[in-house]
């Protein structure tokens, strides 16, 4: 488990921890069950809770928990998209209700980057909907910017691909 410095992403004084572990983990599958009925809530549609492990393990991506004060607050993961122009995909960034503002989800995201620099990418692409207006608030302010979709068929008045550059510094 990896315990993020509260100074650098949190206001708050409780520790946020982030432990790598497969989407069928407990906690990990509880957040995503989370995730999807929030999902379905706000679009009225969703795509399946469920992930295919092995696309979120070494070498094919990884998927983590992050940690608020021992409690699960959220989760998240990323996948090889193109490792010919060395792309990931992140995927099912998800902090739940309780834990949101607290810096779950940026301190999530910087590890998973981080994660994937040291695996060799240098690109990172997600999607998220149109109404997540949190989430949007959070990538555009970690530097990613709005791209044409990637997924063929999505619905562009609902779902935005977003991309970044990621480096070793961050």
């Amino acid at each position: 488990m990896t315990t993020i410095p509260d100074s650098a992403v949190a206001p708050s004084a409780d520790p946020i921890e982030i432990a790598e572990c497969p989407p069928s983990e407990p906690d990990a599958a509880r957040l995503l069950r989370a995730f999807h009925a929030e999902q379905l809530h706000r679009y009225g549609f969703a795509d399946p809770a469920e992930l295919t492990s092995g696309e979120y393990t070494a070498p094919s991506g990884v998927f983590a928990v992050v940690y608020h004060s021992a409690t699960p607050a959220g989760c998240g993961g990323y996948r090889w998209f193109d490792k010919a122009t060395r792309t990931v995909e992140i995927k099912r960034i998800y902090i739940a209700p309780a834990s949101r503002g607290l810096g779950a989800g940026r301190a999530l995201l910087s590890w998973l980057e981080c994660h994937a620099v040291a695996a060799g990418a240098r690109r990172a692409i997600l999607e998220t909907g149109v109404r997540n207006t949190a989430a949007l608030g959070l990538f555009t302010s970690l530097g990613y910017r709005l791209v044409d979709r990637y997924v063929e068929g999505r619905d562009p008045t609902i779902n935005r691909a977003l991309a970044r550059v990621l480096t070793s510094e961050g």
